[in-house]
């Protein structure tokens, strides 16, 4: 009977995101999803955050590889000292060190990017700070806590929004998503994460990219993390529906028990982590799971010779072929082709891999059930002689 309902969802996803991804390569407004740069960021932010250096070099690989600059990163590592403190700063400042000899030994040359102009001459720190608080927050900042200790309040204008927001090598935007992941990866600063959240939408960025930046932690950093800070954007978005005329376009609360729609063109791709994945590979988060539900799904795009590690799910996987073609094996059986308009089933615990083939790319909806929170158990990577075979 599971397996019967569940082939059944697949079926019934399927047919949806089939229609979806049409709409979605038709109306794709580039605007309302984050580039690669932008999810580069997250990723970075996220590791310095957590001090988890192995983690953040190779982010910073990615980063560059996906068109940061040199200076950006510096810069969002600089900003990162004011929201996680010196010690974490100066560690990823270091890691980035590493990441850069690694790579001049190897020969790649990195665009470095501009350097910051200097601060207005006409203007003191607290000056201009003053100026940007106010246009990021939507009006004066003040409150009991500045009364209280008002040299905190001329620090964050001063200093926090004057010598580091008034900087011009990095945008407002790439600030505010360097500190939202940041105070997402951290314990015990959900108010704060709130009002970066507000801070974010002031800037132009979008509910979606909101979304868009929740389910890259969601892919990359830690889903217990990604829901709670789905939870507080939640918060923010309805306060603010109840402060306005209209409702936000999409609703997707974990806990929420309305109607859910994710509107075409509001999702975006992530790349797949060298960790898991061998060669090119991009993760499309669809949805996640809603209490009490415990399925989720994504579009995986694989490019010729790119597969996943092996691995097990602890109830199984549905893969539906969309586009392409490609192989999966289970551990110990043989490579076994698959084509688009196949769907695969795989038994819950069973070490298996799956990919692109050696010539042709391949697309693919992965269905699944969490157990604890946990879909997949990676294991080693899918060796060229096993893939090959």
């Amino acid at each position: 009977m599971r397996k019967r309902t569940t082939a059944f969802l697949a079926v019934l996803f399927a047919s949806i995101f089939s229609i979806a991804a049409v709409s979605e390569a038709q109306n794709m407004d580039k605007n309302r999803t984050l580039n690669t740069k932008q999810q580069s960021i997250i990723s970075i932010s996220a590791f310095t955050a957590k001090g988890d250096m192995k983690k953040l070099k190779a982010a910073l690989h990615e980063g560059l590889d996906a068109g940061l600059t040199v200076n950006e990163i510096k810069e969002i590592l600089v900003q990162l000292y004011a929201y996680t403190g010196f010690p974490r700063s100066l560690n990823g400042i270091g890691a980035f060190m590493d990441v850069m000899e690694e790579r001049r030994k190897k020969g790649i040359k990195d665009d470095i990017g501009k350097e910051a102009n200097p601060l207005p001459a006409n203007k003191s720190s607290i000056e201009l700070g003053t100026e940007v608080q106010t246009r990021l927050a939507g009006r004066p900042v003040t409150g009991a806590i500045f009364t209280f200790v008002p040299a905190i309040d001329q620090f964050l204008k001063g200093h926090l929004f004057g010598d580091i927001f008034g900087r011009d090598n990095l945008d407002f935007q790439s600030r505010e998503i360097a500190t939202i992941s940041a105070l997402a990866s951290m314990n015990g600063v959900n108010s704060q994460l709130q009002a970066h959240f507000n801070i974010g939408l002031n800037t132009g960025l979008t509910e979606q990219q909101m979304r868009s930046l929740i389910l890259v932690l969601n892919a990359k950093v830690s889903k217990k993390e990604a829901d709670s800070a789905n939870d507080i954007l939640s918060k923010v978005l309805n306060s603010k529906a109840d402060s306005e005329p209209t409702a936000p376009l999409v609703t997707t609360s974990k806990n929420s028990q309305t109607l859910s729609i994710i509107r075409s063109g509001s999702l975006s791709s992530i790349k797949g982590p060298v960790e898991y994945f061998t060669g090119s590979a991009h993760i499309e988060p669809l949805f996640q799971a809603h209490d009490p539900s415990r399925t989720s799904g994504s579009r995986i795009t694989l490019e010729p010779g790119a597969r996943e590690a092996w691995h097990t799910h602890p109830f199984g996987q549905i893969l539906i072929v969309t586009t392409g073609s490609g192989w999966v094996q289970q551990w110990g059986g043989p490579i076994e082709e698959i084509r688009q308009g196949d769907i695969i089933w795989i038994p819950p615990g069973k070490k298996h891999w799956h990919g692109a083939s050696a010539m042709n790319s391949i697309t693919y909806i992965a269905i699944q059930e969490q157990l604890d929170g946990k879909v997949v158990e990676w294991m080693e990577k899918v060796s060229d002689d096993q893939y090959c075979r």
